[in-house]
């Protein structure tokens, strides 16, 4: 891919990560939306693709001053919300996703959409070197402002969605998800941070367990649990100096509540 590239664009290239889980489009989506945002305006290519060789599409977004290249399977939809929020919409028109309508608006500004008129790769199995990879460096030589005027593009209202699950809070008690498990073991919760606010130091009850809620991870001994909340903003469990998803006994999907 690094060499096709090359051999069509002058572009810097950034590796941003190439050890997500594999095949896992839910995880790669999350750290994405948590990257890409801190990064100045730029062409993104992000290939996490199950259905390479099949006839999902592969698509090219246009959120605020930035682009994103990837297949049609969600993977580039939360980044692209959250870029297109940053930088104040993109002018694109509304989107209606294969599952729900989505008007945009001032508040909720939405990404310029377009799908990416793939030929006949030289590979059924390698979609990121002979379909993503020229596609990014088209879109990287003819500029995020005029990814319309490519030919191989077309404006599109209709892709795959893909959002996190939304948390249960009332009163008393906090109900939600694993998101993701991090290259350390900590376990990302859908919980928002704030519900710790006021805690810290103190002991809260996690899937009825007592865990103490700390800022920091060497708040307490080496090899003793945490909740605490991560660079993310969300409730993070972890362990000091090891993993917290052997410690608390929970993976990807897995159930966890929190009391207040």
């Amino acid at each position: 891919m690094k060499g096709v590239l090359c051999s069509r664009t002058d572009a810097r290239l950034v590796d941003v990560a190439h050890d997500f889980p594999r095949q896992d489009v839910g995880a790669a989506a999350f750290w994405l939306r948590e990257v890409l945002p801190y990064f100045p305006p730029a062409v993104h290519l992000a290939v996490i693709d199950p259905g390479v060789g099949t006839d999902r599409a592969a698509l090219v977004v246009r959120a605020g001053d930035h682009a994103l290249v990837g297949p049609d399977n969600g993977v580039l939809v939360p980044v692209a919300r959250a870029l297109a929020a940053k930088d104040g919409g993109s002018g694109g028109n509304d989107v209606d996703t294969e599952d729900e309508e989505i008007t945009s608006g001032a508040s909720e500004p939405e990404p310029a959409v377009f799908t990416w008129e793939v030929d006949d790769p030289a590979s059924r199995t390698f979609h990121g070197r002979d379909v993503f990879a020229p596609a990014a460096g088209a879109v990287h030589e003819a500029g995020v402002e005029d990814v319309e005027t490519l030919d191989r593009v077309t404006p599109t209202t209709k892709h795959v969605d893909l959002t996190f699950p939304e948390p249960a809070v009332d009163e008393d008690e906090a109900t939600g998800e694993v998101l993701v498990v991090d290259g350390f073991g900590n376990v990302v919760t859908n919980l928002p941070g704030d519900l710790l606010d006021g805690r810290y130091g103190e002991q809260v009850e996690l899937n009825g367990e007592s865990i103490p809620a700390t800022r920091t991870y060497a708040a307490v001994e080496p090899g003793e649990r945490v909740v605490t909340v991560g660079s993310h903003g969300n409730v993070e469990l972890a362990t000091n100096q090891g993993r917290g998803n052997e410690a608390f006994g929970l993976a990807v999907g897995d159930r966890v509540r929190l009391t207040r």
